[in-house]
This record gives structure tokens, C-alpha cells and sequence, in this order.
């Protein structure tokens, strides 16, 4: 074995520094990943770069070579991470204090902008934080209470959305949704008030609504009272006779089908009122 090494030691030498080139020149990169080839500190390329017509499965991932001690390899993640907003109080229009829950989803499409101006995804992240803070407080802060309980909040996480995005690609990243986990409104006295109000509202609308109905129903009232005026009015004109004895008609109904009336009529046969009971002369 002495004889071997003193023979082909420098032979064995070469090939166990190859070997250890060749094992750092071969880098890994699944299929949720993506990577990033570094020379000098700078961004030379890309390995398995997110695009999203390209199928799962169908990527370039897998063995990956580079230049050994000349370049490294910085892994980026290609799946949809999460952008967590710590609980803020926002100041509506209608000047009501929310505690908002909120976050983000983003994913990097540009790994070597991301490594050029963040270096790494949690420094997007703390990137980003603030300006989802500010751009959800401007947002909500344009519109009242009431409007973030109806489709319009959808308007605003889309409004919140996009001028993320636009932001985030600075950063190689791309904004794919903003959501509101949870808006409460604070414990205690402002939580009362604005229970009192919303009350109120809601009972002067309740009012304004049977005003209207009032209204529309005398004006329906008054047009078949009129209507039926010019019906009476047509019928007399063709036959006075019968709207005489139709309207004496139902004068006797009123005044004589009254079951609950105790009253008694004394009148003369000759009674001008009791003229369509003696029959037409």
C-alpha cells in the first residue's frame, strides 16, 4: 500500500481534488425552486425560472452545473409565499377605528432582480410589510364602515392588490392577492356608539321607507277615488234613472244592514228618501 501511494500519489491527489470539483460544480433544484448562478457577487443567470405556462413537472429542474469556487448557486423559492400584516387600527371616512387583520400572498417571478435588490425572500417580505400597512390605511381609509360589510370591500382588496404589485416588482416579485382576515371594531365605548349609530341609521331608513309607502298609497287611493268619480260620473250621463236607484241602493245597505245599530226609523210612506222602494212614476 506504501509502495501504491509513493508510485501514484500525486495521480490519487488530482483525482480526489477532481472529485471534490466535481461535487462542487453539481447543485440541486427542485421543482418548487428556482436558483440563481452567482460570479463576483453578481447575478450571471438563472436555473429553473418561474414561468407559468410551463407545466409542473416539465421544468428545468434537477442536477444543475456551475463553476466550482468561481460561482455560486442561491436558491429561491418559487412557491406562493405568505406576507403576514401585523393588527392595525384603521380610521375610516365615517370616522370609525377598525382593528384590521390582513395579508398578502406574492411569488417571485424575477429571482435575479429579487437577489439584485433584496438579496433573499424574507427581506422582500420586510420589504413589503410596510407598504401594505400604508396602501390598506389610505384605501380603507377613503371609504365608511358600512361599505366594508357589502361587494365593495372586494373593490377595495383589488385596488390594495394592484398598487402592492406594482411596488413589489422592484423587488423580482409579483403581488397575487390581498385579503382581510378579520376588521373589528374596538371593545368598549367606540363599539357601543357605533352599534347606537348603526341602529339609528338603519331605523331612520326603516321610517323614510314606510313614509314613502304612506305617500304612495294616498296617491293610489286618490287616482281610484277619481277613477271611480268619472265612472259614476259616465254612467249618470247615460242613464240617470239607474245611478239614481244604484246610489239609493246602496244608501238603504248603509243605512238599514247596520246589524249592530239599535236605532229604530219612523217614516212617512210619502218620505222623498223612500222613493225607489214605492217603484218608478
Amino acid at each position: 500500500m506504501d509502495s501504491i501511494w509513493q508510485n501514484y500519489k500525486l495521480p490519487i491527489i488530482a483525482i480526489i481534488v477532481l472529485a471534490i470539483l466535481a461535487a462542487m460544480s453539481i447543485v440541486f433544484v427542485g421543482e418548487d425552486e428556482q436558483a440563481v448562478v452567482l460570479q463576483g457577487g453578481e447575478p450571471v443567470k438563472t436555473i429553473n425560472k418561474f414561468n407559468p405556462d410551463e407545466p409542473f413537472g416539465a421544468t428545468n429542474a434537477g442536477i444543475q452545473w456551475h463553476l466550482p469556487l468561481v460561482q455560486r448557486v442561491q436558491i429561491v423559492d418559487r412557491r406562493i409565499l405568505d406576507l403576514d400584516m401585523e393588527r392595525q387600527q384603521v380610521l375610516t371616512s365615517d370616522q370609525q377605528r377598525l382593528q384590521v387583520d390582513a395579508y398578502a400572498r406574492f411569488r417571485i417571478i424575477d429571482p435575479i432582480e429579487m437577489v439584485r435588490n433584496a438579496r433573499t425572500e424574507g427581506n422582500v417580505a420586510n420589504q413589503l410589510a410596510p407598504i401594505l400597512t400604508s396602501v390598506l390605511r389610505q384605501e380603507l381609509g377613503r371609504r365608511t364602515f358600512a361599505s366594508l360589510l357589502t361587494a365593495e370591500r372586494g373593490n377595495a382588496m383589488t385596488n390594495i392588490r394592484d398598487i402592492l404589485d406594482r411596488q413589489a416588482r422592484q423587488y423580482g416579485a409579483q403581488v397575487l392577492d390581498v385579503r382581510i382576515k378579520r376588521a373589528d371594531l374596538p371593545d368598549g365605548t367606540p363599539l357601543e356608539a357605533a352599534f347606537t349609530r348603526m341602529q339609528s341609521d338603519r331605523q331612520e331608513e326603516a321610517e323614510t321607507i314606510r313614509a314613502q309607502g304612506r305617500r304612495d298609497a294616498q296617491i293610489i287611493r286618490a287616482e281610484a277615488e277619481g277613477q271611480a268619480a268619472r265612472i259614476y260620473a259616465t254612467a249618470y250621463g247615460k242613464d240617470p234613472d239607474f245611478y239614481d236607484f244604484y246610489r239609493a241602493m246602496q244608501s238603504y245597505r248603509t243605512t238599514f244592514q247596520n246589524s249592530e245599530s239599535e236605532s229604530s226609523f219612523i217614516l212617512s210612506p210619502d218620505n222623498e228618501y223612500l222613493n225607489q222602494f214605492r217603484g218608478r212614476r
